[in-house]
Order: structure tokens, then C-alpha cells, then sequence
């Protein structure tokens, strides 16, 4: 084992043991530094950078628990293995799940400290280089701020490519959450007015009042309290993209003035009379999935329909590309710091889940995790109760009329049980299998007896 370039910290107050454990380090290369209490070990850890931290838990001063939790709290932790006397295991215990690698029992040889270090380098290699790879991953799966790299998705930035350069009118189609406006923003970015303004406006937040007063501006006295003329957003929007969210919600009453500025690129403010000019991209968006359906109402006009359905994208819902939800996670977790990881049971979970708040649900369920988790690894516990299927009742089992033994008494309520768990799972034996928390082979195993 080579140590060059490895910094290792050894907090331990026995100065024999302290001297073996840091000559022996250093000996393999190692850059090793050895003190003898807690205060000194955290003064060492906020002002210098180590790989691997080796303490001891009962420590004078500040106790191995507090070196612990100062390591982890590091924005680049190092790895943390714990000594403990043989009687002690249950606080190694304890600190491995405060975020420990692993613990020794004094007395040790240095050989297990040296094989154990090995590991766990060789472990943070491996670490190191599967999150260079899901880097990679992402950054070849990311088209502007969107990720994915299933086949809806490809279509979406395939069309996107496609039409932005033009000055076509472009209508977004997709349920809420599906990432509507970050597709109208990379049109922007990608057109010929990217250096002009990006404008978003959620129609359906604009009282039918002051819609045009808000989207084509007023001249001073147009109405009471107009003491100045304002811009409105068509025309603060000039040289840029104006993006109309939610564009099934324009009132009837503006619908023809809008038509107007699509057609002529001009309009008139509020209470004036000349006509003004702007030269602007519109993108419009809408989770309605029948537009036709309110232009066959009469509350949408055919001729404006027609005007912003040009060319026509749309957005696929979460659950119809399920293979990106890995991908999403990961770049949510990136966005969110902390270097978390996601547990294959909750990584199952999310893969099962519908979401049909879509991306944007899904961003709330990771950041929740996140929180709920700390810096640790986000498992099932973390997510929402709807995640882990439908709350159930104990399972009644019949008592028999006479006493069995117990072994068979176990064996037939074990099976009323796991009958019950496939029942709510939908028949998915991985799933059984997660809200049983036992694994796949383990049920599989007690489904054949």
C-alpha cells in the first residue's frame, strides 16, 4: 500500500500507542500527525485538510463523539475510524452511525490498522471515481437546465434544436411540473434575441381587470390613478422573448389585441392611440391537454389558437420517463450540497411513485429528504408516507382451536403476512420486498417454504 500524498490524523491520548500507529505510517508513506486529545484534534481539523481521521473515543478534553461530528462537518469530510476498548463496542456502534467507516478494538496489531486504512482508501477511490462518472452521466444527459436522456426527452431537445434559431411561435404542451418554462428559456438562449430580455408571465395570477393594463401598458389618465405612462410586458419584452405561461387563462375581452401583436408585432396602450412597434419572440405554455376543446367553447379564439400553436412541443410527465429519475435525483442532490447518496430502497421507492406533481414534485420530495437526512444517506424513512404505500391494519390471524407449536404458529402467520404485503404491493415482489425490509432473496426464500 502506497500513502504518498494521504494526510492522516491520529487522535489518541496513549503516548506508546500514538508513536507505534504514526511511525508505522509514516513508514508506508503516509503524512501522518498524531495528537493527544480532542481540543487539539478539532483545531487541527478547522484549519488543515486530512483523509482520514484515526480517534479514539474516550479522549481528555473533547471525547472521540465531538471529533467526530467536527470531521463530518467538514464541507470535504474525511473518513473517521474509532478506537475502542473491547468492552466498549456499543459506542463504536453508536459512532458508525453518526458517520464512522468502521471501528478498531484495543488491543489491535498495527497490520489491521494498515489493511483497514487500504480498504477504506480503496473505497474512496471507487467513490470518487463513480461521481466523476455520474458527472459525466449528467452532463451528457443536460441540455440547458433540462436532464434527461430517455427518448421523450431527446424528442423534446431534438425539437427545441431545431426551431429556435427561427422566428417561429412556439406552443408548450404538458402537464404542470413538466418543465415548461426552462424549455421556453432554452428557446430564448438558443434564438436570435438571446441577448434581449426573457419576460415569463403566469396568466392565470393576472385579474381579468388589470390584464391589459398589465400586458400592453397605459398612458398617464387612461383610468383613475394612471398618473404616469407605464410599459407594459409586451413592450418591456422589445428585442426579447415574451413567455405566456398558463396562455389558455387570457380573457376573452384581450385575446383579439393579443392576435394583433402576433400579426403585426404592434399594439396601442391603454388610453392612447398611437401604435407601438416592438420586435419580440412569444412562446406561450399551457397544462390543458384539449385547447381545441376551449376554442370549440368559443372561450378561446380559432385564429389566435392557430397563431400560437406554429409549432407545437410538447412536454412528457414524469412517470412516462422513468429512466431519468435516477438522473434527476442525482442533479438534485448536486444543487442541494451536502454529499448525500440515495439508498436502493429509496431509489426503488421513487422509481415506483406516479408523481404527479412531475419534476417540480420531485425536487420537493429531494429537498425534504434533505433536510429530514442531514448529511447522511437519504432512505426510505426520508421520503413522504405516501411513498411507502397504503398504511394497513395488522393482520388478523384466526386463532386454532388448539395449541400449535410455536414454530408452525410463526410459519403460518409469516405466510398471512407476506400474503398481505404482496396484496398491497400490487403482486411486485420488489416492493413486498422493501415494505417488508427484508431483501428480494429473503422472500423469495421464505415464499418457497
Amino acid at each position: 500500500m502506497n500513502g504518498e500524498g494521504i494526510r492522516i490524523l491520529i487522535v489518541e491520548d496513549d503516548p506508546g500507542l500514538r508513536f507505534t500507529m504514526t511511525d508505522a505510517l509514516e513508514g508506508k508513506g503516509f503524512a501522518a500527525t498524531g495528537v493527544d486529545n480532542g481540543v487539539e484534534a478539532i483545531r487541527r481539523l478547522d484549519g488543515e485538510a486530512f483523509d482520514v481521521v484515526v480517534t479514539d473515543l474516550r479522549l481528555p478534553g473533547k471525547n472521540g463523539m465531538e471529533v467526530l461530528r467536527a470531521a463530518r462537518g467538514k464541507s470535504s469530510p474525511p473518513s473517521v475510524v474509532v478506537m475502542t476498548g473491547y468492552g466498549s463496542v456499543e459506542s463504536a456502534v453508536a459512532a458508525m452511525k453518526s458517520g464512522a467507516e468502521d471501528y478498531l478494538t484495543k488491543p489491535f496489531p498495527v497490520e489491521a490498522l494498515l489493511l483497514l486504512l487500504d480498504k477504506i482508501l480503496r473505497f474512496r477511490t471507487l467513490e470518487r471515481e463513480n461521481r466523476e462518472l455520474k458527472r459525466r452521466i449528467l452532463s451528457a444527459s443536460r441540455f440547458e437546465e433540462l436532464i434527461g436522456r430517455s427518448k421523450p426527452m431527446r424528442d423534446v431537445f431534438d425539437l427545441v434544436s431545431t426551431v429556435a434559431g427561427t422566428d417561429a411561435t412556439v406552443l408548450l404542451l404538458g402537464d404542470s411540473g413538466t418543465g415548461k418554462e426552462l424549455v421556453a428559456r432554452a428557446l430564448h438562449r438558443r434564438g436570435k434575441r438571446k441577448d434581449g430580455p426573457f419576460l415569463a408571465l403566469n396568466c392565470s395570477a393576472i385579474p381579468e381587470s388589470l390584464f391589459e393594463a398589465e400586458i400592453f401598458g397605459y398612458e398617464k389618465g387612461a383610468f383613475t390613478g394612471a398618473d404616469r405612462r407605464r410599459a407594459g410586458k409586451i413592450e418591456q419584452a422589445d428585442g426579447g422573448t415574451l413567455f405566456f405561461d398558463e396562455v389558455a387563462e387570457v380573457p376573452v375581452s384581450a385575446q383579439a389585441k393579443l392576435l394583433r401583436v402576433l400579426e403585426e408585432r404592434s399594439f396601442t396602450r391603454l388610453g392612447g392611440s398611437e401604435a407601438v412597434h416592438v420586435d419580440l419572440r412569444v412562446i406561450s405554455a399551457t397544462n390543458r391537454k384539449d385547447m381545441k376543446a376551449l376554442v370549440d367553447e368559443g372561450r378561446f379564439r380559432t385564429d389566435l389558437f392557430y397563431r400560437l400553436n406554429v409549432f407545437e412541443i410538447r412536454m412528457p410527465a414524469l412517470r412516462d420517463r422513468r429512466e431519468d429519475i435516477p438522473l434527476l435525483v442525482e442533479h438534485f442532490i448536486e444543487r442541494l450540497g451536502g454529499g448525500r447518496r440515495v439508498s436502493e430502497k429509496a431509489m426503488a421507492l421513487l422509481m415506483d411513485h406516479t408523481f404527479p406533481g412531475n419534476v417540480r414534485e420531485l425536487w420537493n420530495v429531494m429537498e425534504r429528504a434533505s433536510i429530514l437526512c442531514g448529511e447522511g444517506t437519504i432512505g426510505p424513512e426520508h421520503l413522504p408516507p405516501e411513498f411507502l404505500g397504503p398504511r394497513t391494519s395488522p393482520v388478523a390471524i384466526p386463532l386454532p382451536e388448539e395449541i400449535l407449536p410455536l414454530k408452525e404458529a410463526v410459519r403460518r402467520f409469516e405466510a398471512a403476512y407476506i400474503e398481505k404485503a404482496l396484496e398491497v404491493a400490487g403482486g411486485s415482489k420488489a416492493r413486498a420486498a422493501d415494505l417488508l425490509q427484508i431483501g428480494r432473496k429473503a422472500l423469495w426464500e421464505r415464499m418457497k417454504r
